[in-house]
């Protein structure tokens, strides 16, 4: 079981309380995802802002338009510093994304640690060198690009 972990950080013109109020909202993960994924949430009612405990069902078509189910629970939340989700029901082995924020001058340092085990053991490995990890880079660059034009610098 091969374990992998990605690291992304970005630096954002804005404030905190405006930064945590665009990522605590489930509604806004489908704006910084690229349109190819088929990103959609299909959990019903959600609030408007996350909570520990919060379980958010997708639908998402990360490889070759196969349309698959996860479903994450929000673990921890300290507001306007970091929260926590890890996968209950997907694709890998296991999931845990930190999102943290921190004040850095008058921007905000925007980090995301991504910790995973692919599924099928040592053809995950495999996975994971010849796509996963290009994958994120993709979905990265992307969420970067969308978050500079909402919070233009």
């Amino acid at each position: 079981m091969a374990f992998y972990q990605f690291q992304r950080e970005q630096v954002l013109n804005t404030s905190i309380e405006a930064l945590w109020d665009f990522i605590s909202s489930p509604q806004n993960l489908k704006k910084i995802t690229p349109d190819y994924m088929g990103f959609d949430i299909s959990s019903k009612d959600l609030p408007g802002k996350i909570y520990q405990g919060m379980i958010i069902s997708y639908i998402v078509k990360p490889v070759f338009g196969i349309e698959t189910n996860w479903v994450t629970e929000i673990t921890h939340v300290k507001e306007k510093e970091y929260f926590v989700d890890e996968q209950r029901v997907g694709p890998y082995s296991m999931w845990h994304h930190q999102h943290i924020i921190k004040q850095q001058g008058d921007k905000v340092l925007m980090k995301d640690i991504i910790s995973y085990v692919p599924p099928f053991g040592f053809l995950g490995s495999i996975a994971n060198e010849l796509m996963i990890k290009n994958k994120l880079n993709e979905i990265f660059d992307y969420r970067t690009t969308i978050l500079e034009k909402i919070f233009p610098q």
